[in-house]
């Protein structure tokens, strides 16, 4: 009966439009004083307590590395690169697209921040070049989702505040999936520009080549800094985003010298406010949690699922539909904080490893941020391509597709995470 009560709550809320945080929050208080005998003072204790954790100091400080990189010329560098290597092929700008994304995901850890700062740039040139628009804004809509599978990922740090799973072990098992993922969404661009034929750049000459890299090398270094870092124990994966922020000021700053002093203020104003508004999300998801747990609910969802005789492959199954269903209506930080504590009890109990179930809930995110309505990259490649949601949708289909079926082999191949991980020793 709580637990219908619980949802029931929460859901109206959310029916009437108020944001997601603050309908965790209403949803918990108004439980709790209304239905429990729960003293205020263990609510506010649990407030400062359940965000007490060090993993969650890595969220500010990769939101501040991935602002200074928009800012700075790191994704035209990589843009670069990126062209003189796979620009001659079928749809050259669009595999440089994907391929840049995938570079500037794995310094950045934010998907809208790879949306923005690689669309902005290669997307007017794809057009000018002759490539219809709906072709860039599906390549970069989808390919901008790697932000949050290519370590470092935000979305992982959450799902380990959530679940208590180590942040390095779920950044390296990232890694492969990634690749594969990155590998997957440019051969449907190749594939769609071959069958129609769209233009291809010149072949860069290797002095070339050698040139876009030796300009990109510092932004590329930003990888070995934090991957390198982090699986030698030089540093913690928090300690490894302060590293990443430090590095980003000081390259975009001094070295390549495409921020000023004038834009540091603006730099820090966006880095806090989406610190801020992450923060908030947590805050009100670890009361969510609490509750969850004081009602038993986690326990009480693994009983009811393990009697209806669900074995792994059939809760897999369920958990994609329901965490796709979720991606309808709630934004990736939301549904990790929420469904992860409930879900995950039932995952460890069948048996399913705490790492590959991350990249799973991971990759359904992905997912979720390429599809209507609430699609949170939808909205950001909106404002930059001035296409409409609609339009967008049917632009991202074929790339949207093959996510999917990608999903289906990372949800039932557990190799393909852990391999890494283990390989390294870190399981």
């Amino acid at each position: 009966m709580s637990v219908a009560i619980i949802f029931g709550l929460l859901i109206a809320l959310m029916i009437t439009g108020m944001p997601i945080s603050i309908s965790l929050g209403l949803t918990v208080l108004s439980f709790l004083f209304t239905m429990t005998d729960v003293p205020i003072q263990s609510v506010a204790l649990k407030l400062f307590t359940g965000i007490e954790k060090f993993e969650i100091m890595a969220i500010p400080f990769f939101i501040l590395a991935g602002n200074f990189l928009t800012h700075g010329g790191v994704a035209r560098r990589m843009i670069s690169f990126a062209s003189s290597l796979v620009g001659h092929w079928h749809g050259g700008l669009g595999l440089a697209g994907v391929m840049a994304c995938a570079l500037f995901a794995a310094v950045s850890g934010s998907s809208p921040a790879t949306v923005v700062a690689i669309g902005a740039i290669i997307l007017p040139a794809m057009v000018k070049q002759g490539f219809p628009r709906n072709f860039g804004a599906g390549i970069i809509t989808t390919s901008g989702a790697l932000g949050i599978l290519i370590p470092p990922s935000i979305c992982m740090v959450m799902y380990s505040i959530a679940t208590n799973t180590s942040v390095g072990t779920l950044f390296m098992a990232g890694v492969v999936p990634g690749l594969l993922l990155a590998i997957v969404l440019g051969l449907v661009a190749w594939y769609r520009a071959r069958k129609y034929n769209y233009p291809r750049l010149p072949k860069a000459s290797w002095t070339e080549r050698f040139r876009a890299f030796r300009e990109s090398i510092w932004g590329l270094l930003l990888i070995l800094v934090v991957m390198g870092g982090i699986y030698s124990g030089v540093f913690t994966p928090t300690e490894a985003a302060a590293m990443a922020a430090v590095y980003s000021f000081v390259v975009c700053m001094f070295i390549y010298k495409d921020l000023s002093f004038k834009d540091i203020p603006k730099v820090l104003l966006n880095s806090a406010n989406m610190s801020a508004m992450l923060l908030y999300i947590i805050t009100n998801a670890v009361l969510f949690s609490y509750l969850m747990t004081s009602e038993n609910v986690p326990q009480m969802m693994a009983e009811w699922l393990i009697a209806m005789g669900l074995g792994p492959i059939a809760f897999l199954l369920v958990v994609n539909g329901l965490l796709l269903l979720a991606g309808n209506v709630m934004e990736p930080a939301s549904i990790v904080l929420i469904m992860a504590p409930i879900l995950f009890p039932v995952a460890t109990k069948l048996g399913i490893d705490p790492v590959h179930f991350g990249i799973l809930i991971t990759v359904n995110m992905e997912v979720g941020m390429c599809h209507p309505p609430v699609g949170l990259n939808l909205y950001v490649a909106s404002g930059i391509t001035k296409m409409g949601i609609t339009e967008l949708t049917v632009a991202v289909w074929p790339w949207l597709l093959s996510m999917i079926v990608f999903l289906g082999l990372v949800t039932y191949w557990p190799a393909l995470s852990l391999w890494l991980p283990r390989m390294l020793g870190m399981m």
